[in-house]
C-alpha cells in the first residue's frame, strides 16, 4: 500500500516508515514502542505523554542481556544497600531528558508492586531505586526499566565503586564563618557608630568577648586548611598564597584578642570573620566544577560486568574479572569482546572502530585471532580466551606510563606565579615599616607591623582566580565544554599545538554521504532495496536504509545474510544481492578503502552505492580560525583513502599521520613534548585513551557526553566543535580579567598600606575595606565573565 502520509512514531517520534503500526487510533514505528504505550496504558500511566510529545524511546531487545544479575557476587556489589529483604541501587540512565521521563521513573512502583520507592537525580541522571527483594530482583528491576525504554548504563567499574561519603565539610565550614560574621558585624555597630554613656559601660566589654567567642570556630575550624596548607608548603621551602593569608588571619585574631585582653580597642573581628567566609565562598565556586562527569576513566568503565562462558555443553554468567586462558566464551550480537582469543564457531564480523578508529568492520572466520574491545554485529560466535582481561591488548594500553604517572607538576597556575612575589613583597613591606617606626615611635612599631600584614591579606586576589574561573566553568558547561577544573581551564591558555583525531572526531559517525553509480534505478529497485536492507544490522545496511525513499512493504520468501560479504533476498520472484564488489561479482575491481555496497537483481550488476565519510560542520573553518596560531596535525587510525580529499580540505602543510595505533598517537605526543612544545590533544575513543592522557591538555570529543569517554581534561559535546576557537578565545579573556582584578586589589592595598605604615589603621577602617574590596572583586569577575559567555555563539 502507498501513502504519502508519514506519521510519526506516537511513543518516540521517529516517523513510522517503512513501519507504521496503526493502534489505539495512534501510529508507531515498531512493536516495541507500541508494547510500551500497552504497558503504560494497562497501569494508568498515560499521563507520561502529557508532559512532554513523544517523549519515550523505543526499547531494544533482551535476549538474556541481564542474566548475569542473577548472581548474588554481582548484585551484592552492585547495590548501595542490602538488609535481605530490602535492597537500593542507583542505576545511571543516558536517556533522562525531560520531565516525562522523571514522572514514569518515579512512578515505577505502578508498573512493579514490589518498587517500594524510585527517586530521580535528574542532572545526573540516575534513578535510585528500593525494592523488597524478596518478592522481585535486580535482573527483573533492570529488565522493567529496559522493557519501557530507559536502559540502565551497566559497566564493569560499577563493581569497584568505593564506599565514598559525601564530605560536606566546606559547606559546614561555610555555614559557621557566615553566621559568625553576621553576628560578628551586629555586634560591631555600636563600635562603629561610637556610642557611648550607658553602653560604655555595661555592655561594651560583653559585646567584645562575644566577638572573640564568634571568632574562635571561625580560626580553629572553618580557617584550619588555610594553616594546614602554609605550614606544609613551607616546609617544602616554598611560597604561595596561602602563606599571606594564614599570617593575615593569625595576626588579625592574635592582635584583636590583645586588644580586647587589655582594653586597647575592639579588635578586628569583623573583618577577621568576614575575610574567611569569602575566602571559603571562592573555594566553593572552586570545587562546584561537574562532579558527575568522570575524568579518569579507564576500560572498566567501557567493560561489561559479565559474560557468557559455555562449560560441559551449558551456559553460565560469569564475571568479565574472572575469565581465564582457555575458557570458551559466547558472544552475540552487539556484544563487546571481553579478552584477545581465538574465534572456534560462526563467522564474526567485527567492529573495531571505538579501539583502532577504523571505520570499516573486520570479518573473521574459524581459527582467526580477535582482540578486546571489538563489537560483534551479527549471529553469536564463541571464542577461546587466550588471556585474562587485565593480560589483553586492549588493557595493556593503561599500563603505559603515561597512565600511571601523574601529570607533570611543572605546570604553575596564574595565581602560584603571584604568591611567591606578593608574599615577598608584603614581609619586606612589613619588616621595613616596622624598622622606621622603631626610631620613630617604638611604641607603634608592632602595631605597624601587624597592620600591615591585616590590610595586605590577601583575600581579594585569592578570590578572583576561583570566581572568574568558576564561571567560566560554568558557562562552558551551558555550552557543552566541560572542563575538568580550574587548572585545565588555564592550561587551555598556554597551548601551542592542537592535534586531532580524524575518526569520529574530525567525522560523523553515524552519517555519510551516499552516493549512486551505475544503471538508473526505478522505484521497483528501491522497494526492492528498501525491504531487503530491513532485514540486515550491518551499519553499511542501516545507513543505506535510511537513505532510500521507499515507503511500500514487501513480503521477503527468502532471507540469507553472508557476513562480511553481503545480502542474498528473494521478493516477488526477484533475486537481490547487495555486498562487495567480489561477493556480487562486479565486473570491475575497486581500491579497498573505497567503501561501497554492490547491487545485483536477476544475477544482472546494476550498480553500487558509495559511501562518502562525512566531516563534522564547520571543521574547515575551525581550523583556518586555529592554523595562525597554533601547529595543527592531524592523527588517523583509519588508512589513507581520504588523504588527497584532506591536504585540499585542511590548510597547506597540515601533517596528517595515518594507521596510527594507539602507542603511535601517545608516542607522537611524547615526541612533540621534548620538542617543548604545549600539546592539546582531540579525540573521541579508546585507542585515543594513551594520547589524551600523555598530553598537556587532553579534550575527548563524545557524542554524548554522559557515556564512556576516555581518561582527560575535558569533554567536549561533539556538535559544538566548531566552538573550539571561541572557548580558547574566551578563557583567555578571562585570564586578562583576573589580571585586572589583581591590579584593583593591588590599588586597595595601597590604600590601606597608607593607613597602616603610618599607624592610623582603625578597626572601621579595614571593616570598610576588607569586606569591600572582597565584594567589589566578586562583582567585577562575575559580571565580566557573563560578558565573555556571552560572545560564546554557536
Amino acid at each position: 500500500m502507498n501513502t504519502q502520509e508519514t506519521h510519526q512514531c506516537y511513543h518516540c517520534g521517529d516517523p513510522c516508515q517503512p513501519t507504521n503500526i496503526e493502534a489505539y487510533d495512534k501510529h508507531f514505528c515498531c512493536h516495541g514502542c507500541k508494547t510500551v504505550f500497552e504497558i503504560f496504558s494497562e497501569n494508568d500511566l498515560t499521563c507520561y505523554y502529557d508532559f512532554e510529545n513523544a517523549p519515550g524511546k523505543t526499547p531494544p531487545e533482551l535476549e538474556g542481556k541481564y542474566d548475569f544479575l542473577n548472581q548474588d557476587d554481582i548484585v551484592e556489589k552492585l547495590v548501595d544497600f542490602n538488609d535481605g529483604d530490602t535492597q537500593i541501587i542507583n542505576l545511571y540512565i543516558p536517556h533522562i531528558h525531560c520531565s516525562s521521563c522523571i514522572w514514569i521513573l518515579e512512578n515505577l512502583n505502578k508498573l512493579n508492586p514490589h518498587i517500594s520507592n524510585s527517586q530521580v537525580n535528574f542532572p545526573k541522571k540516575t534513578v535510585q531505586i528500593q525494592y523488597n527483594c524478596t518478592k522481585t530482583n535486580l535482573k527483573e528491576v533492570v529488565n522493567l526499566l529496559t522493557s519501557i525504554g530507559y536502559e540502565p548504563y551497566i559497566s564493569l567499574e560499577d563493581m569497584d565503586k568505593p564506599d565514598s561519603k559525601i564530605d560536606r565539610s566546606l559547606t559546614y565550614k561555610i555555614g559557621i564563618a557566615g553566621f559568625a560574621f553576621g553576628n560578628v558585624m551586629f555586634l560591631s555597630f555600636p563600635e562603629y557608630f561610637e556610642v557611648s554613656e550607658f553602653w560604655l559601660d555595661q555592655y561594651k566589654p560583653v559585646f567584645r568577648w562575644l566577638m572573640f567567642a564568634f571568632s574562635l570556630p571561625v580560626v580553629f575550624y572553618a580557617a584550619q586548611d588555610y594553616f594546614k596548607s602554609a605550614f606544609s608548603i613551607l616546609k617544602t621551602k616554598q611560597l604561595n598564597i596561602d602563606i599571606p593569608i594564614a599570617l593575615g588571619i593569625a595576626t588579625l585574631f592574635i592582635r584583636s584578642t590583645v586588644e580586647i585582653s587589655f582594653n586597647l580597642g575592639s579588635g578586628f573581628f569583623d573583618s577577621l570573620t568576614g575575610l574567611v567566609f569569602f575566602l571559603l565562598l571562592g573555594k566553593f565556586v572552586q570545587q562546584k566544577t561537574y562532579n558527575y562527569l568522570s575524568f579518569e576513566r579507564d576500560y572498566k568503565s567501557y567493560f561489561p560486568i559479565a559474560v557468557t562462558k559455555i562449560e560441559n555443553e551449558s551456559e553460565t554468567n560469569i564475571k568479565v574479572s574472572e575469565i581465564k586462558a582457555g575458557d570458551k566464551l559466547l558472544i552475540r550480537n552487539a556484544e563487546l569482546i571481553p579478552v584477545d582469543g581465538i574465534l572456534m564457531n560462526g563467522e564474526a564480523h567485527i567492529d573495531y572502530s571505538f579501539v583502532t578508529g577504523e571505520e570499516k568492520p573486520v570479518h573473521k572466520t574459524s581459527g582467526d585471532k580477535i582482540f578486546a574491545g571489538g563489537k560483534q554485529i551479527g549471529s553469536s560466535i564463541e571464542m577461546t580466551a587466550e588471556k585474562s582481561v587485565e593480560q589483553s591488548y586492549l588493557t595493556q594500553l593503561w599500563s603505559n606510563e603515561a597512565f600511571t604517572k601523574q601529570k607533570p607538576e611543572h605546570y604553575h597556575t596564574l595565581l602560584d606565579k603571584i604568591s611567591k612575589h606578593f608574599t615577598i613583597g608584603v614581609l619586606g613591606i612589613a619588616s621595613i615599616s616596622t624598622l622606621i617606626w622603631l626610631f620613630i615611635n617604638p611604641s607603634l612599631a608592632l602595631n605597624v607591623f601587624t597592620a600591615v600584614l591585616i590590610i595586605a591579606c590577601p583575600c581579594a586576589i585569592a578570590l578572583a582566580t576561583p570566581f572568574t574561573m568558576g564561571n567560566l566553568l560554568r558557562l562552558f558547561g551551558q555550552k557543552g565544554f566541560y572542563l575538568k577544573d580550574i587548572k585545565s581551564l588555564e592550561q587551555l591558555t598556554d597551548i601551542n599545538q592542537i592535534i586531532f583525531d580524524k575518526t569520529g572526531t574530525l567525522t560523523q559517525n553515524e552519517q555519510a554521504e551516499i552516493t549512486y553509480e551505475g544503471e538508473a534505478i526505478t522505484d521497483e529497485d528501491r522497494n526492492l532495496l528498501k525491504n531487503t536492507l530491513r532485514n540486515s544490522n550491518h551499519p553499511l545496511s542501516r545507513q543505506l536504509y535510511h537513505f532510500l525513499q521507499s515507503q511500500d512493504i514487501m513480503t521477503v520468501e527468502d532471507y540469507e545474510e553472508h557476513l562480511g560479504q553481503g545480502i542474498e533476498a528473494k521478493i516477488n520472484d526477484q533475486n537481490v544481492k547487495l555486498g562487495s564488489s567480489t561477493f556480487v561479482n562486479a565486473p570491475q575491481q575497486y581500491e579497498n578503502f573505497e567503501t561501497a555496497v554492490h547491487y545485483k537483481n536477476n544475477e544482472q550488476y546494476r550498480g553500487k552505492f558509495v559511501f562518502k565519510t562525512t566531516y563534522r560542520q564547520g571543521v574547515q573553518d575551525l581550523f583556518h580560525q586555529l592554523k595562525n596560531d597554533y601547529q595543527l596535525a592531524v592523527l588517523s587510525g583509519d588508512n589513507k583513502g581520504e588523504k588527497e580529499f584532506l591536504e585540499r580540505f585542511l590548510p597547506s602543510k597540515t601533517p596528517l599521520y595515518f594507521n596510527q595505533k594507539p602507542e603511535d598517537k601517545l608516542n607522537y605526543i611524547k615526541t612533540q613534548q621534548d620538542k617543548h612544545q604545549k600539546v592539546m590533544m582531540i579525540g573521541d575513543g579508546l585507542n585515543d585513551a594513551g594520547a589524551l592522557k600523555q598530553s598537556d591538555l587532553g579534550i575527548a570529543l563524545s557524542e554524548n557526553i554522559n557515556v564512556f569517554s576516555p581518561a582527560c581534561d575535558a569533554i567536549l559535546d561533539a556538535k559544538h566543535l566548531s566552538l573550539l576557537p571561541k572557548f580558547i578565545h574566551a578563557a583567555h579573556r578571562g585570564i586578562k580579567t583576573i589580571k585586572i582584578s589583581f591590579v584593583l586589589s593591588f590599588l586597595y592595598n595601597i590604600i590601606g598600606l597608607y593607613f597602616a605604615v603610618t599607624g592610623q589603621l582603625e578597626p572601621v577602617i579595614a571593616a570598610i575595606l576588607m569586606p569591600l574590596s572582597s565584594i567589589s572583586i566578586v562583582g567585577f569577575t562575575t559580571v565580566m565573565t557573563h560578558f565573555i559567555g556571552k560572545k560564546i555563539k554557536s
